[in-house]
């Protein structure tokens, strides 16, 4: 959520330039002709990768199926109508940078409503709950410029460690109770965990931030980011509740088979996210090849839950977006954005995010919530009230998701996204974020990544 002002304000330059690849996904769809040859193409998985992939494919005429495990189309992107005043996002919520987005180009396509957060629109307090004094915001800069010299002292150095064993000779003379250490945690967590939904102890200190950003603002949906799935949707043909269990690829014709029945096509799209692809509840007969397999391995696939509470009124200031706090203890409940100022309700949305947000799932929703209320307290005082509804994710127990959002852990490097992505002959190609070199963890990500399938499949026309 911050990576793009956080490296902005303070000149980390990102690694790696825009690709060949990446410039390829932002050219416009193809426009429809009528194929050669007709083929009967299954695509596996609703969220926006797959129904990129299968729209494209549909509008030049081929025989396009999606199936679906869940009972809903798009994937990572869910849309709660839980509160029938205010649909909110379980999954994807903004677009992050508006400027030169394809998912800007979609909603202004279909005239959907926006509304803009924005960074500036912050405050931070200290572990006691008050505001940061104006020395607490120099120091705690401070200590963010020397985070981000020791990260790029280690990007270039070999070998590759974790982002926490490069920061360790800035955060050991420290003892845990102190203003500093917990300053270099909360950059930790608000600015790096929170971004990228991996650990800090597992985050490659080389190639974390390997990826592109757009420039412009934040942008989130009136009414829910699943406008953008329903639109993509539009006269294809889904069938949901199709769970995949294997894939036979080396045949003809190919063969998809699920809990319920089998399907047959001259080529397949795979968009399942990496969790299950670690996973392994799909079989692929025969097996993938090692170099994707090892990719798949060693990539990371991380966490980013989300707990909205819902107020009878404001306690908080109502002109700010953000709200962060120093927490004595690292990752907990860092990161609030409010919903106050966007759409004149009082609602605040708290993150956990990696190793703390795949931990809290154990948790029942009474004890999140006690927890998440006690840090409000903290900051507003034992006096403010209680939330009178609430909404929790649990993305890591998702069993078709096992997680949030795809992240270079140690031991992974940007070419294992292409190895990823690689279509296996001209019979299986692989689409999602995680097979997107430069824009992996983000919905536009995925979009372009199954522009990219359809393309090398049309190719093969």
């Amino acid at each position: 959520m911050h990576r793009r002002n956080f490296l902005t304000l303070f000149g980390f330059s990102l690694l790696g330039s825009v690709s060949n690849a990446c410039r390829e996904d932002l050219q416009q769809p193809t426009a429809p002709t009528a194929p050669s040859q007709q083929k009967q193409i299954i695509v596996i998985g609703a969220g926006l990768a797959g129904l990129a992939a299968a729209q494209e494919l549909h509008k030049q005429g081929h025989n396009v199926i999606v199936i679906e495990a869940r009972d809903r189309i798009g994937g990572r992107i869910w849309t709660s109508s839980h509160w029938p005043d205010i649909p909110l996002d379980f999954g994807a919520t903004w677009i992050h940078g508006t400027q030169g987005n394809p998912l800007t180009d979609l909603a202004t396509q279909i005239k959907a409503q926006r509304l803009t957060t924005r960074y500036t629109q912050s405050i931070t307090y200290n572990t006691s709950g008050n505001p940061l004094s104006n020395a607490q915001e120099a120091r705690l800069d401070s200590w963010r410029q020397q985070v981000l010299r020791s990260l790029k002292k280690a990007q270039n150095q070999d070998p590759d460690t974790s982002i926490r064993q490069a920061i360790a000779p800035l955060i050991a003379p420290f003892d845990p109770s102190s203003e500093s250490y917990r300053f270099i945690n909360f950059i930790l967590s608000s600015e790096i965990e929170q971004e990228y939904a991996g650990s800090a102890e597992h985050l490659s200190a080389q190639w974390y931030d390997s990826g592109q950003d757009f420039g412009g603002e934040d942008d989130l949906f009136v009414q829910g980011f699943h406008v953008i799935p329903e639109f993509l949707a539009q006269g294809l043909s889904i069938q949901l509740g199709q769970v995949v269990q294997e894939i036979q690829w080396q045949q003809s014709p190919l063969r998809v088979i699920t809990q319920k029945t089998e399907f047959l096509a001259d080529q397949i799209v795979v968009t399942l996210p990496l969790g299950v692809l670690q996973a392994g509840t799909v079989r692929f007969t025969p097996a993938l090849p090692q170099n994707k397999q090892t990719a798949i391995a060693k990539l990371g696939m991380g966490v980013l839950n989300k707990c909205y509470l819902r107020f009878p009124q404001v306690f908080w200031p109502a002109d700010v977006d953000w709200l962060e706090h120093i927490a004595a203890q690292h990752g907990e409940w860092t990161e609030w954005v409010s919903f106050q100022r966007v759409a004149n309700l009082p609602i605040l949305l708290g993150f956990n995010a990696a190793d703390r947000g795949k931990a809290i799932e154990a948790w029942s929703d009474e004890q999140i919530v006690a927890s998440a209320m006690q840090t409000l307290r903290t900051l507003y005082g034992a006096s403010i009230p209680a939330p009178m509804d609430y909404q929790i994710t649990r993305w890591a127990t998702d069993p078709f998701a096992l997680g949030s959002y795809s992240y270079n852990p140690v031991g992974a490097v940007p070419r294992m996204r292409q190895t990823l992505a690689a279509p296996l002959g001209k019979s299986v190609f692989f689409a999602g974020e995680a097979s997107h070199s430069d824009y992996f963890g983000t919905a536009h990500g995925a979009y372009l990544s199954g522009l990219r399938a359809a393309r090398e499949i049309l190719k093969t026309a």
